[in-house]
């Protein structure tokens, strides 16, 4: 009995310890893409990013109501200050409010200025005043500033499901 225990243990070892390349492999790459990103939320990768400028131009083409599904590259030029609950990306001569999918994570504060990829989807909506006055607040605007909101107005939103905030 002691010597089938013995040889069963031997083979368990063996198969056990066979070298698998493929995981090295996969393993090889995930740590190139740390090292080049850091990913929050869902995981993406960076292929099919379009610009800044096509995302505008594909801004430009959306009414109340559209939604396109789209992974974009551009910079951030605000994070909200609380908790990093949404932000707003370049699109150059507007912005995109950023919001990710059912709050599921957050963005650190200190990433204006950086680039990020995002994956998710866009479209226009009438954002109410009481909604800017929150993200006014939100982004350290005074009682005056936020006072002077007084009417809605049409947005560029995204809900983001993924984002990579390039190193």
């Amino acid at each position: 009995m002691k010597k089938i225990i013995l040889l069963v243990s031997v083979f368990t070892l063996l198969f056990a310890c066979k070298n698998n390349t493929e995981n090295q492999e996969i393993t090889t790459t995930e740590v190139e893409d740390q090292e080049k990103y850091m990913a929050i939320g869902d995981p993406i990768s960076d292929a099919d990013a379009i610009s800044d400028k096509e995302m505008a131009a594909l801004y430009a083409n959306l009414k109340p109501g559209d939604t396109v599904d789209v992974k974009f590259v551009s910079t951030v030029n605000e994070v909200c200050q609380n908790k990093g609950c949404w932000m707003k990306m370049d699109l150059g001569e507007k912005e995109a409010m950023i919001k990710f999918k059912d709050y599921a994570f957050f963005m650190p504060k200190d990433i204006a200025g950086k680039e990020v990829i995002l994956n998710g989807k866009a479209f226009v909506e009438e954002m109410s005043v009481d909604e800017q006055r929150h993200y006014a607040e939100d982004a350290g605007q005074g009682a005056d500033e936020v006072a002077m909101i007084t009417q809605p107005k049409k947005t560029l939103s995204f809900v983001s499901d993924g984002v990579l905030i390039i190193q």
